[in-house]
């Protein structure tokens, strides 16, 4: 049978518009359906223009404190977030136009709807009929709504309200210390905004390890944000000029106030509207679409990636599962799956972190005979010429073959540091490759270097 293209993708978010560019530098005819912008929530709602306000937080708070300690005094007093909240926005329009530009350019058709299963191999959009001999669902996600605090976009704020507010609040609650939490507790807290935390687990960024996750609420705890950990919201009261959130914790019952709270608890898959029934895609429990190897689903012409099936809800893991599944329907695949412990992630507030791989708990958990170094950045000369020694590189790896299990860094360029002991761990390197390899001085990196040179038990500079 003829069909209309070769590839057809739902969602132009950083999983969609990837798979349909390498759909068609693979020789395979693409469309991507999107109902919104290209670039999907990360590059206009989440990635991309959080980054632009942590950037400018770092600048606004470098100013008012760090100046200073070379006696230059900066005046505040026309400090207005419309104008950074402006500068988000710019950035995020670029972006989306360039990759409007590279869907054009790797001649990618792009079409404007929402797109519904008619069967196996035809979407409705708007109406109109699409054919393809392979469809790709890359929906992505929205924020969890939880009974009794739903976002109002006025005084409660999902991420997306978050986002595209473009003035500040005195007060802030968040409800939830995942990345999203952590990133708009460092965001507000630089700008001069009163934060509380509140988090149902006993940690913040339950995801890292242990003393990664310790350093961060120490470390934004100097900035005035406060934590609750292990208590739970009971519920919310908007009555009044703000919000009332009432909690509970091991110390008992309690009311906090603030003017606004931020709910970020959580991503849920976008999968309903789609017609998957219509064709047999099987969702687990959750709602995620089931997936197996090359990101196929239940239904043969039909694949999956991103926030809509199970992995880590992460925008390089989707683009990556998008690689993986277009080069499969190209007959050009390398890999089955991305490997879990092959995903880095990445938290952008201050302290930066970042990490990849098993923790010291998780291998203790496995039975995995496994040590653990950490070394301070306080012992890198770069470090401290720059005035940000807090922080640390930990490794965890075998006993007995020196593998690399995992990998943890809190601290400054912590997201960019990471990347050369994943490639080290991908490429089975083992610690002393690392450990012997030059690095430039002075640098960051070379914090990686000495905790590879602790694990063999001859760091230098500690």
């Amino acid at each position: 049978m003829s069909y209309m293209y070769d590839v057809l993708v739902i969602g132009a978010g950083p999983g969609g518009y990837v798979a349909a560019i390498r759909a068609s530098q693979l020789g395979l005819k693409a469309a991507v359906v999107e109902k919104d912008k290209v670039g999907g929530v990360c590059l206009n709602k989440g990635c991309i223009p959080s980054k632009a306000l942590i950037h400018m937080a770092g600048l606004y708070g470098s100013a008012v404190s760090e100046l200073s300690s070379i006696g230059v005094s900066v005046d505040t007093s026309g400090f207005d977030y419309k104008k950074v909240f402006d500068y988000s926005r710019k950035v995020a329009m670029r972006l989306n136009k360039g990759v409007e530009y590279l869907l054009k350019k790797n001649k990618v058709d792009v079409i404007t709807g929402s797109a519904v299963f008619s069967d196996a191999h035809t979407v409705d959009v708007d109406g109109k009929s699409y054919t393809a001999d392979k469809i790709i669902i890359a929906t992505g996600s929205s924020p969890v709504l939880i009974p009794g605090f739903e976002p109002d976009g006025k005084k409660v704020f999902s991420s997306d309200d978050a986002i595209m507010s473009d003035s500040l609040p005195e007060t802030m609650l968040i409800l939830g210390a995942g990345a999203i939490g952590m990133e708009f507790a460092y965001i507000m807290s630089s700008f001069g905004v009163k934060v509380t935390v509140v988090e149902m687990l006993d940690r913040v960024l339950p995801f890292t390890d242990s003393e990664v996750s310790a350093h961060v609420v120490k470390e934004l705890g100097k900035r005035g944000v406060e934590f609750m950990t292990s208590t739970r919201a009971l519920s919310l009261d908007c009555s009044g000029e703000g919000v009332v959130l009432s909690v509970e914790s091991s110390e008992g019952k309690k009311e906090l106030s603030a003017e606004r709270l931020l709910v970020s608890v959580g991503r849920r898959p976008n999968t309903s509207g789609l017609g998957l029934d219509k064709i047999g895609v099987e969702l687990d429990e959750k709602g995620f679409v089931r997936v197996g190897d090359y990101y196929k689903t239940s239904c043969d012409s039909v694949y999956a990636i991103g926030d809509v099936i199970s992995s880590p809800l992460l925008a390089h893991v989707a683009s990556k599962e998008g690689e993986i599944a277009v080069s499969h329907i190209a007959g050009k695949a390398h890999e089955k799956l991305l490997a879990a412990d092959e995903i880095p992630y990445a938290v952008y507030c201050e302290p930066q972190v970042a990490g990849f791989g098993l923790t010291t708990d998780e291998a203790k958990r496995q039975g995995i005979s496994a040590s653990s170094v950490v070394f301070p950045f306080r012992g890198v000369g770069k470090a401290v010429a720059i005035s940000d020694v807090e922080g640390f590189v930990k490794l965890v790896f075998d006993d007995d073959t020196s593998e690399i299990l995992g990998a943890h860094i809190v601290g400054p360029d912590a997201t960019e540091l990471v990347h050369e002991l994943l490639l080290a761990k991908k490429s089975e390197l083992l610690l002393s490759d690392v450990a012997e390899m030059v690095h430039a001085h002075p640098t960051l990196s070379e914090a990686v270097m000495e905790a590879a040179r602790m694990a063999e038990g001859w760091a230098i500079h500690f």
